[in-house]
């Protein structure tokens, strides 16, 4: 495996860690919390500097790294300590650094369709001979897919893939003519056509100009296909389609990006698909954050919002500390998967060589 590909795909991991934590500390001064220390990387230090109130740190495992708030799992006297600050104030800091690496993953692939010359469209250009479902009270040309069955649609291929998870009756949305078109309950089945070897819906869809409006449109909805994604996972997780094995933590993925760009034809496409991919993970890790989970932003949003209300009907303070435990319990929990994940992403990278 290329050690050019394993560089930029540990160096892109790295960013998107540092990304997440910079949110915390950019929202963090912006709303005057003390911050102790900001520290990109994990272990002993490479690089230690103090400016002012803060410590920075550059430490030797590119993996991780925190923004150490004065208060932040304990009671504090300090009156810009984050335990001491209005609830907006939390939540704002808490939710910078999923909101960071979301606007990174954003902009990758912005970057990425810079030079695009045009963009598939969910748009149908025409119809294949036969379909069947040309008709005034079907589909048209110039329709534009905009959602089936409650989904949006974000590109051309989601389409084929929506249909395909549901049953022969569909609820679909298009754009007509600017105005919003309904086909419920609509009879959609692939077909057989002349000359196809397999069974088609017989949509030719057309494509967007390469413009920079578009070329945002395409971003965004990039970007959003990249949430549905996680999202799908993470139900299949739970719904136990896939297992814990199934999971990748900071190796398994740096593989996993190194492997990509290997695979390409040339240097240029292997860059393109390992940005593309680090785009992923960035929107990846702005989910998986907010997850109601301890130890974890998400976790932290949501018992933040349930000491609120608590403190709101009994008007006492709670004592922070009880929180901290709840987040050190999630933490060794956490600690403990990544440390299984790990240790199965290097069986696995082994037995495969």
């Amino acid at each position: 495996m290329s050690i050019l590909y394993i560089a930029i795909a540990i160096l892109i991991f790295g960013l998107l860690i540092a990304v997440h934590e910079l949110g915390h500390f950019t929202a963090a001064k912006a709303c005057g919390v003390k911050v102790n220390e900001f520290s990109v990387g994990m272990g002993p230090a490479i690089f230690k500097k103090q400016k002012g109130e803060t410590l920075y740190a550059l430490r030797c495992i590119p993996f991780g790294g925190y923004c150490a708030m004065e208060g932040e799992d304990g009671d504090s006297d300090d009156a810009r300590a984050f335990t001491n600050q209005k609830v907006w104030k939390r939540l704002l800091i808490l939710a910078a650094g999923s909101f960071m690496n979301f606007l990174t993953g954003l902009v990758i692939v912005l970057i990425l369709f810079a030079n695009a010359g045009g963009f598939r469209a969910p748009v149908i250009d025409s119809f294949m001979d036969g379909c069947p479902y040309e008709s005034a009270d079907g589909f048209q040309a110039g329709d534009r897919i905009r959602s089936i069955d409650g989904r949006r649609v974000w590109q051309y291929y989601d389409v084929a893939d929506l249909l395909a998870r549901g049953g022969e009756e569909h609820d679909v949305v298009v754009i007509r003519d600017g105005r919003r078109v309904k086909l419920d309950d609509y009879h959609l089945v692939p077909v057989e056509y002349e000359g196809q070897a397999n069974k088609m819906y017989g949509f030719y869809f057309g494509t967007d100009a390469p413009t920079f409006a578009n070329k945002l449109r395409y971003s965004w909805a990039t970007t959003m296909e990249f949430v549905r994604m996680v999202w799908d996972a993470l139900r299949q997780l739970v719904g136990g389609k896939v297992s814990v094995n199934d999971l990748s933590g900071p190796v398994g993925i740096v593989d996993m990006m190194a492997e990509t760009g290997e695979q390409a034809e040339s240097v240029s496409d292997g860059l393109y698909n390992i940005f593309y991919l680090g785009a992923f993970i960035a929107v990846n890790l702005a989910v998986m954050n907010m997850l109601p989970i301890p130890a974890l932003d998400g976790g932290r949003v949501f018992l933040l919002l349930i000491t609120a209300l608590i403190e709101a009907v009994t008007r006492k303070k709670l004592d922070p500390k009880y929180e901290g435990y709840i987040h050190a319990a999630g933490m060794i929990l956490l600690l403990g998967l990544m440390a299984y994940v790990m240790f199965h992403d290097i069986f696995r990278i082994v037995t495969k060589t």
